[in-house]
């Protein structure tokens, strides 16, 4: 299953003043229905052909656009991946096609930037949260949802093993540092090696491994300064015990993934990590509608979208509340910061809805996606405002 990162996310969600061409299908996979999957993908591309006709802007790039969607239909790869939903992105420097776990509504967007609402429950509702896994061999840091579990790139000021060697013949309580005549071993790429064995100086050896961990928590330091999502930690227990005391990460997690990671793939360690970190997770909602209740009639928070759309663009909101499967249509000028909302959808409308959503997104704030039962005071948006 194949969705878009946050960093793939960021990228769609900039303005890029060409047609971008934004389509959402439902997928069917059994049965007459999934025979339709390719007729109504084609039939969207026959609507693609008609606006970009219609529009005088888009009409001359209309060739190069449809050019590589035209294939689409007839791919047999596009339709073997077991997914609820299909998403495509299209302008001249972009082609994107993204399998969703989650079903959407059939639409089409084309405007001058993509239009990624539908998406945002999987961005915003999907449970992010990191988990760093330390082991004697490695450190890797994976980026979790609710659905999938990828690794991330690490700084280069992360430090890349724990030790060249970790050897325990004793318990750990006699564990003795050692070095080689030179002051240390040296691993290739010039990095130090500690060599653990024998009895002896537990103090020396934990002062070694808690500045190693340090370098570690000051490299994701850098990665994570303006995230907000959980992070767990993974490995054996003296080990995550270890960097708990050095970690300034204000939102690592309480509990923890314990047992050596080295031998899990990372499908084994979504599905060990997901139950732990959910309940935080759904904490977190639940923390973030009762703060909205207590601002609520305040200058912190707001359900006017004329205010919020405004906040989302100045990096103003710290937690946003959207409506699914809802849009509210109009025009924002963020350079006039002038605001018009229409009733039903015009030509050159957006969504403000969604507008306000990855601009709060951009800006680093909170996104939740409610169902119709749960929106906030019968609105379609709701928000708390940064201090």
């Amino acid at each position: 299953m194949q969705i878009p990162s946050r960093f793939e996310m960021k990228t769609l969600m900039e303005e890029h003043y060409d047609p971008c061409i934004s389509l959402f299908l439902p997928i069917e996979q059994v049965g007459p229905e999934a025979q339709q999957n390719p007729i109504r993908l084609r039939n969207q591309l026959r609507e693609i052909e008609r606006q970009l006709k219609q529009n005088a802007g888009f009409a001359t790039k209309k060739d190069e656009l449809l050019q590589p969607l035209l294939n689409l239909p007839d791919d047999e790869s596009l339709w073997q991946e077991k997914c609820q939903g299909l998403a495509i992105f299209r302008n001249l420097e972009q082609f994107h096609c993204y399998h969703l776990p989650e079903r959407v509504k059939e639409q089409l967007v084309i405007s001058s930037h993509f239009y990624l609402k539908p998406l945002l429950s999987l961005l915003a509702n999907d449970g992010r949260f990191y988990l760093l896994a330390l082991s004697q061999k490695e450190i890797r840091l994976l980026e979790g949802t609710r659905y999938t579990m990828q690794e991330v790139l690490l700084p280069e000021k992360v430090p890349e093993r724990l030790a060249a060697t970790l050897q325990y013949a004793q318990s750990e309580k006699e564990l003795q540092y050692h070095s080689t005549g030179s002051g240390a071993l040296v691993e290739k790429g010039g990095r130090h090696a500690l060599v653990f064995h024998g009895k002896g100086e537990n103090d020396e050896a934990k002062e070694h491994l808690t500045r190693y961990f340090q370098k570690i928590n000051h490299g994701l330091r850098e990665l994570l300064h303006d995230e907000t999502v959980p992070l767990m930690l993974a490995g054996v227990e003296y080990l995550t015990a270890m960097y708990r005391e050095v970690n300034t990460y204000p939102h690592l997690l309480e509990s923890t993934l314990t047992g050596n990671p080295d031998d899990l793939s990372i499908q084994v360690l979504h599905q060990k990590a997901w139950p732990l970190v959910e309940p935080s997770l759904s904490q977190a909602q639940h923390e973030a509608l009762a703060q909205y209740q207590e601002y609520a009639g305040t200058e912190q928070a707001s359900n006017n979208i004329s205010l919020i759309v405004l906040a989302a663009h100045e990096g103003r909101i710290a937690t946003l509340f959207i409506a699914r499967d809802r849009e509210q249509w109009g025009r924002f000028d963020p350079l006039t910061e002038a605001l018009e909302v229409h009733e039903s959808a015009m030509p050159g409308d957006d969504d403000l809805l969604e507008r306000a959503a990855t601009q709060t997104i951009l800006h680093g704030g909170a996104v939740y996606v409610l169902d119709q039962t749960d929106v906030i005071d019968n609105q379609l948006a709701a928000a708390v405002f940064r201090y």
